[in-house]
């Protein structure tokens, strides 16, 4: 019953941001560019940026949220990711993009809140301020950007989604930002470098 009414909550919300969804924007990263480190307070209370992962070959960075159907839906999704890559030098690098003033429920202490809940394996960040999103041009809860490091700059080699259904994991039949990752791994570049990110809109003030 859970996942039945989550499909519908989750078909409502395509239906709705069906004509705003685009692969990708007329800002921020495209395949190709390199991205610029950050520095972003983690769920622990630190400051996490890229280049402290010293041994990493690139990242997995996903902007996602607490309060997004299509977010929560992928949760179990992002933390497989993570326990797959990691040890493979692609650890997940989570940021919650979204304004708070606007969607109280992603307030820094609900993150806290909803990565205990879910036991996150990896960093949960928040985007205090929205600086961060706009650089890399994501638009959608959750929102894919894979990084690979090519001497010392961080090369975005996949931007999209995770896989091919928001709905059902079952019934995945493309796990795009996998196809990725390994064809990285194998040292090639992704087959398919882009797919559209579909998902909840960034809440902000603006």
């Amino acid at each position: 019953m859970k996942t039945i009414k989550l499909v519908l909550v989750l078909c409502i919300f395509t239906f709705l941001t069906a004509f705003t969804i685009r692969t990708t924007t007329d800002y921020g990263y495209k395949v190709g560019d390199v991205a610029t480190d950050f520095s972003l307070k983690n769920i622990d209370d630190s400051m996490v940026s890229l280049s402290d992962f010293k041994k990493a070959k690139g990242f997995v960075v996903v902007f996602t949220c607490n309060t997004c159907p299509y977010s929560v839906a992928y949760e179990d999704r992002i933390i497989a990711l993570d326990k797959k890559y990691k040890s493979k030098g692609y650890p997940v690098i989570a940021i919650n993009p979204n304004d708070p003033e606007v969607s109280p429920n992603d307030s820094f202490d609900d993150m806290k809140v909803r990565a205990k809940e879910k036991g996150f394996t990896f960093p949960y960040l928040f985007d205090e301020g929205q600086k961060i999103y706009p650089q890399y041009g994501a638009t959608r809860t959750p929102h894919v950007y894979i990084l690979k490091k090519e001497n010392k700059k961080l090369r975005v080699a996949y931007i999209g989604a995770i896989d091919n259904n928001s709905h059902n994991p079952s019934s995945v039949t493309k796990k795009y930002a996998e196809d990725a990752l390994d064809a990285l791994l194998a040292g090639k570049k992704p087959t398919k470098a882009t797919s559209r990110a579909i998902g909840c809109t960034i809440k902000t003030v603006y």
